[in-house]
């Protein structure tokens, strides 16, 4: 298969590649790794008139950090360049279990996170992280720029709140905390495939090693990342572990509603998911408590 005729320009600024998105609007799109761009318009399943490369704009990659110990990390900055940041391992231990699971490595290669953020695959993990680390998204266009939530920033399935103007620019990750520890498990068909269900659990302690905070995040049972959260809250004042946990996993269980698919249906993915819950907030525990 070959993508329908096209127009390419290669983006000189951020500027540059605004204006351009200006003019064109929806039939405009950026290029960056193009790992789920260019199948798409391979099978004819996205086709526009006009690529932007922006690849050139090396002002978009990298991870800084605020005074504040805020985590930002610009949308051009590929998977591979997270896998080989320690520091960025460290302070974000979520990235370091879910980033062997996407994809394979020559995927990893030139994917990066703003293009997986904004092509929002509900089976994707990094949505997922991003909601349950309250991550924010600054987005740009050509007359200003804005900051959205992730769980406002997920609409729906391959949709998020970015307009025909703007472009996703930085992804900001609040400070890591004490006594945090954190857990992302998932049950794919084969190493590097979409993930039939996935959990991500980020659990906070007190000093008696109490359960002070929990957040809770689910991919591929939804038409977006699942906030799952409220499930939690039996949790909160108690030690992680046994019966409470169970409870938090049926919750969770009652409150998605999985799609199925060719390769499991949705009562299997609700059972999955209860399971990875509890596997995951049990493991987060743990951790935070070696962390303490």
């Amino acid at each position: 298969m070959k993508p329908a005729p096209f127009r390419y320009i290669a983006a000189s600024s951020v500027d540059h590649a605004l204006a351009l998105k200006a003019e064109h609007g929806d039939e405009a799109r950026f290029l960056a790794g193009g790992q789920s761009l260019i199948p798409a318009m391979n099978f004819r399943l996205a086709r526009p008139s006009v690529l932007i490369d922006i690849n050139g704009l090396g002002e978009l990659a990298g991870v800084e950090r605020s005074e504040s110990g805020e985590i930002r990390i610009g949308a051009l900055t590929r998977y591979h360049s997270l896998e080989r940041d320690s520091r960025f391992l460290t302070d974000c231990p979520l990235f370091a279990d879910a980033l062997p699971h996407i994809a394979h490595p020559q995927i990893r290669n030139r994917g990066t996170i703003g293009g997986n953020l904004s092509h929002a695959d509900p089976a994707s993990e990094l949505p997922a992280i991003a909601v349950g680390m309250q991550a924010r998204m600054r987005i740009r266009s050509a007359i200003g720029e804005r900051e959205v939530p992730a769980s406002e920033f997920f609409q729906g399935l391959l949709t998020t709140d970015i307009q025909n103007d703007e472009m996703l620019v930085e992804i900001a990750f609040p400070p890591p905390t004490g006594r945090t520890g954190a857990c992302f498990m998932e049950v794919a068909r084969r190493r590097g495939d979409f993930a039939l269900a996935g959990v991500a659990a980020i659990v906070t302690i007190d000093a008696e090693g109490r359960c002070s905070q929990l957040r809770l995040a689910l991919c591929g049972v939804g038409d977006r990342a699942v906030d799952a959260s409220a499930a939690a809250a039996s949790l909160i004042g108690q030690p992680c572990a046994g019966e409470v946990i169970e409870t938090v996993a049926a919750e969770v269980q009652g409150m998605i509603d999985p799609p199925g698919n060719v390769h499991a249906s949705p009562d299997y993915q609700r059972h999955i998911a209860g399971v990875l819950a509890q596997r995951a907030i049990s493991a987060a525990f743990s951790r935070a408590g070696h962390a303490a």
